[in-house]
C-alpha cells in the first residue's frame, strides 16, 4: 500500500476514531478525523482523502447526509460502519454511493481488508482496466471474452453484462437496484430477472453451483463478486 493515503475517520466515538488510527497508522495511512456532519465536510474539502470510514449516527446529523455530500464532487471510497444491520438501512447507504458497509461491532483486520479491497476497486475504475483475472476467470473487456482455466465460456450478451458488473466492482456488494439500472436501465424491473441471470451465470462459471464461491448471494440485500 502507498505510504501515502490519506485516511478519513468520520465517528462520534472518540475510543473506535482511536483503535481505528492506530491500526491505520500502523499500515501507512495519514489519519484525519472528524465527528460530525459539518466537520466531516470541512475536512473532506480540505484535505481531499484517498478512503473514507464513515459512521452513521452522527450528533447533528446522518452519516447520509456526508455520503451524499461527497457523492457530488467526488467518488473518494466509503465504508460505511453502522449498528443497523438490518437490510433496508444496507441497501440504503449502497444505493446512496457507499463503497462497503461494516456492521459494529468488527475486527480490525477486517475493516482494513475491505479498506484494501475497496481502493483497489477505485484504482481499477480511474486507469480502466482492460482484463481481470478472479480465481479460474479471466475477462477480457475489450474483446468480451471470458474464459475459465483457460477454456472459453460460452455467455449471452446479457449474461456477460452482468458478468462484467461484477468483475469491475469485484468485492463490493452490489444491490438489486444498481444491477438492475446499470444493466435494465430501470430499478422498477421486478428483481427476480436478477436472480435468474445470477443463476444462469452461476451454472457456466462455478465448480459447484449449489455453493457458489465466486458469486456471493447478500441475502435481502444483493450480489457480491469474490475479489481473486
Amino acid at each position: 500500500m502507498t505510504p501515502s493515503l490519506q485516511l478519513l475517520i468520520v465517528d462520534d466515538d472518540a475510543p473506535i476514531r482511536r483503535v481505528i488510527r492506530i491500526a491505520a497508522e500502523a499500515t501507512g495511512y495519514r489519519v484525519e478525523e472528524a465527528e460530525s456532519v459539518h466537520e466531516a465536510r470541512v475536512k473532506a474539502a480540505f484535505i481531499q482523502p484517498n478512503i473514507v470510514i464513515l459512521d452513521l449516527g452522527l450528533p447533528d446529523g446522518s452519516g447520509l447526509d456526508v455520503l451524499q455530500s461527497l457523492r457530488t464532487w467526488t467518488s473518494v471510497p466509503v465504508l460505511v460502519l453502522t449498528a443497523q444491520a438490518d437490510d433496508a438501512m444496507i441497501v440504503r447507504v449502497l444505493d446512496a454511493g457507499a463503497d462497503d458497509y461494516i456492521v459494529k461491532p468488527f475486527s480490525m483486520p477486517t475493516l482494513l481488508a475491505r479498506m484494501r479491497v475497496a481502493l483497489r476497486h477505485h484504482a481499477s475504475i480511474e486507469t480502466g482496466e482492460s482484463r481481470r483475472t478472479i480465481g479460474p476467470l479471466s475477462i477480457d473487456f475489450a474483446a468480451r471474452v471470458v474464459t475459465k482455466n483457460g477454456e472459453e465460456v460460452h455467455l449471452t450478451s446479457t449474461e456477460y453484462d452482468l458478468l462484467a458488473l461484477l468483475c469491475k466492482h469485484a468485492g463490493r456488494v452490489l444491490t438489486h437496484s444498481f444491477i438492475l439500472n446499470a444493466i435494465w436501465g430501470s430499478s422498477n424491473e421486478d428483481p427476480q430477472i436478477v436472480r435468474v441471470f445470477i443463476r444462469q451465470l452461476r451454472a457456466k462459471i462455478e465448480s459447484n453451483p449449489t455453493h457458489p464461491t465466486l458469486i456471493r448471494t447478500e441475502i435481502g440485500v444483493g450480489y457480491r463478486m469474490e475479489e481473486g
